[in-house]
C-alpha cells in the first residue's frame, strides 16, 4: 500500500460524497481519488484507479450497497469495503461481513473517529462503529457455532444421517420408526445422540439445521 491512503466514495447523495471528500481531503495522508452515486461505474472507477479503500453507503437506490459489494467479489477485485452507513442492523452488518467488508461505520459517528477507523482498516484491521460491536460478536458467535456444527457432522453416524434428513422433512420419531423398520425408542436415543453430537437443543432446531445445510449444499454443486 502506497503511504497515502488512496480512496473511492460511493453514496447516491451528492451532498454525503462532498462533505465526505472534504473531511478526508483536509486529513494528512489520505487523498479521495473517485466518487459515485451510480451502481454501474462503481467497478470501471475501482479498475482505474486501484485505490487502497472502498467506502460504501449502504442504503442506495436502485442498487443498495450489499449488491454492489457482491458484483465487487464476484469480478474478483480485491479492494477493501467499508460500509459507512445509518443503518445499526445486526443482519445488515452480517450480511455485509458475509460479503467480505473489512469495515463497518456509522454516519453518526464523530469525523474524527471515521478518520481513525479508516486508517486502521486501511493498515488492515477489522473495524467496526463501537455502537456496533456487540452484534459484530454475535455474529462472529452464531458463525463459529455453525461452523462447529458443521465439523460434528462428520461425528454423525450413517443411521443419524439417515433420521436427521428425516427430521428435515418434519417427520415424527414414529413416522421415522415405521419408514426405517426400526424401534420407536431407537429413534429416540438416534435423535438425542444427533441433538448432543450437533450442540442443539430440539428436534425443530436440528431440522432446520439441515434444512440449511442441504441448501448450503446444492448452492456449492451448482456454483451459486
Amino acid at each position: 500500500m502506497t503511504e497515502t491512503i488512496r480512496l473511492v466514495l460511493v453514496d447516491d447523495h451528492c451532498l454525503c460524497r462532498r462533505g465526505l471528500t472534504e473531511l478526508f481531503d483536509h486529513c494528512y495522508g489520505i487523498s479521495v481519488v473517485g466518487g459515485t452515486g451510480n451502481a454501474s461505474e462503481v467497478i470501471p472507477i475501482l479498475q482505474d484507479t486501484h485505490p487502497d479503500l472502498l467506502i460504501m453507503d449502504l442504503r442506495m437506490e436502485p442498487v443498495d450497497g450489499l449488491a454492489i459489494l457482491d458484483q465487487i467479489r464476484k469480478a474478483a477485485i480485491d479492494t477493501p469495503v467499508v460500509i459507512l452507513t445509518m443503518s445499526d442492523s445486526e443482519s445488515d452488518l452480517a450480511a455485509a461481513m458475509r460479503l467480505g467488508a473489512k469495515g463497518y461505520l456509522l454516519k453518526d459517528m464523530d469525523p474524527e473517529d471515521v478518520v481513525n477507523a479508516v486508517r486502521r482498516i486501511a493498515a488492515g484491521e477489522l473495524v467496526v462503529a463501537p455502537a456496533m460491536t456487540v452484534k459484530l460478536m454475535n455474529f462472529l458467535q452464531h458463525g463459529q457455532q455453525e461452523q462447529v456444527r458443521k465439523n460434528s457432522l462428520e461425528l454423525l453416524t450413517e443411521r443419524e444421517r439417515e433420521i436427521l434428513q428425516h427430521l428435515a422433512r418434519g417427520e415424527s420419531n414414529k413416522v421415522i420408526a415405521r419408514t426405517l423398520d426400526i424401534s420407536y425408542d431407537t429413534v429416540k436415543q438416534h435423535v438425542r445422540h444427533i441433538l448432543f453430537k450437533l450442540k442443539l437443543a430440539s428436534r425443530v432446531e436440528a431440522a432446520v439445521f439441515a434444512v440449511e445445510q442441504r441448501a448450503s449444499e446444492n448452492r456449492v454443486s451448482t456454483g451459486h
